[in-house]
């Protein structure tokens, strides 16, 4: 792919919008000046997920372009907790839990960007700068922003609405997120569709303090028709740190909607193919085989091109063919009950949850449903969670 052809699919592919607007991004893009962008992630939980990750591969394309790119930790704004789309307070979270979550960040994220080379990704901390902030350098970020510029968002208006609080530091959440970029000096930074008001308040502080014009990209997310989206609470959301077979099921959970998105958004197949992939649709192909070749190109990118078929026959075994898998997962477990079994075989996080899943009849062994809470598993024994977990009993 030439150059311009580059850049074109940058400004067009996954791309929401664009500001101060795409010519500006274009004209950019076609100098000879490197640019210097980044994507931020705050560090919730253990893992990167494929929402992460769109982002991430748009910051690819910057890179392959010989661009600086910087994928910025919020080690200090994960403690507080962005707002975004919630209807209620986040808890805090310590720096000691921030920084264990992201531990692995770099290495989840290698599978995408290079980090060596001659233009090698950088990985950066916003502690490093926020946590020397005194009070008269907050009021003085404050200034640039109203009350009323943050009563806008949807998620305070609805709060507002039905009666619920509104933290302070949740109001102050996109001042820190916008300073940001401020002490890095970039050019531009990317991200979500969900997260444009906490980037154009960096914007607006660049133009401010630094009397410089950010570029902000913003990325479609990953939605069905529907408008439903991959994620926590939707119980489709394929983590970066998932094994092969269960990243491969993942995707082969979400809905059909999802097909076509996840292939522009996730993949690094062409536009030609997703477009192959929309017209195969419309001719009515079956779309489990064209979320087969979707799931085996996202697995394939984390986990290589072996590990990804292997996947792929392993889900065709189970589901098509009702066979329990050959290769299953073995814990010294012989004599506990099977709250213990499904607990410490890690099928579930909590004996709470093991217990709601014997309620729903999701549990079994020796591919009989168990309803008994006592029941005590036996070297042999193949508990199974749902249709695709399992392990077998030593």
């Amino acid at each position: 792919m030439n150059k311009e052809s580059q850049i074109n699919e940058l400004l067009t592919r996954g791309v929401e919008n664009i500001y101060p607007n795409k010519e500006f991004l274009e004209e950019k893009l076609k100098s000879d000046k490197q640019l210097s962008l980044y994507i931020g992630i705050d560090p919730t939980g253990p893992s990167l997920h494929l929402g992460h990750a769109n982002s991430i591969m748009k910051l690819r394309q910057f890179q392959d372009l010989g661009h600086k790119v910087i994928m910025l930790i919020g080690s200090f704004t994960a403690m507080i907790g962005d707002p975004t789309d919630k209807s209620a307070t986040r808890v805090p979270l310590t720096r000691d839990q921030v920084m264990e979550n992201c531990a692995k960040y770099k290495e989840q994220a290698s599978a995408i960007l290079n980090f060596g080379g001659d233009n090698p990704a950088e990985i950066k901390y916003n502690h490093e700068w926020l946590d020397k902030l005194n009070f008269q350098d907050v009021l003085k970020l404050s200034s640039n922003f109203t009350v009323q510029q943050m009563l806008e968002r949807d998620m305070f208006a609805s709060r507002m609405k039905e009666g619920k609080p509104i933290n302070l530091t949740e109001f102050m959440y996109p001042l820190m997120q916008g300073y940001d970029c401020v002490a890095m000096d970039v050019d531009g930074e990317i991200g979500g569709n969900d997260q444009t008001f906490n980037m154009l308040a960096g914007r607006t502080m660049m133009k401010g303090m630094l009397n410089k014009e950010k570029f902000v990209l913003t990325s479609r997310l990953l939605t069905d028709s529907s408008g439903a989206k991959m994620g926590k609470t939707t119980g489709n959301m394929a983590k970066l740190d998932d094994d092969a077979d269960n990243m491969f099921g993942t995707i082969m959970s979400w809905a059909d909607g999802l097909i076509l998105p996840g292939f522009e958004l996730c993949t690094f197949e062409s536009m030609q193919k997703v477009q192959e992939m929309e017209q195969r649709m419309k001719d009515g192909q079956n779309p489990r085989d064209l979320k087969l070749e979707l799931a085996e190109s996202i697995t394939k990118i984390y986990h290589g091109e072996p590990n990804a078929m292997k996947a792929r026959d392993n889900f065709l075994t189970l589901f098509q063919k009702k066979e329990i898998p050959t290769e299953i997962k073995e814990y010294d477990l012989s004599g506990k009950s099977i709250i213990d079994a499904l607990v410490k075989g890690k099928l579930v996080t909590s004996k709470s949850e093991a217990r709601r899943m014997i309620d729903q009849n999701g549990v079994k062994v020796n591919e009989t449903v168990i309803n008994d809470y006592d029941h005590t598993v036996n070297s042999g024994d193949v508990v199974q969670k749902g249709k695709r977990f399992f392990i077998k009993i030593k």
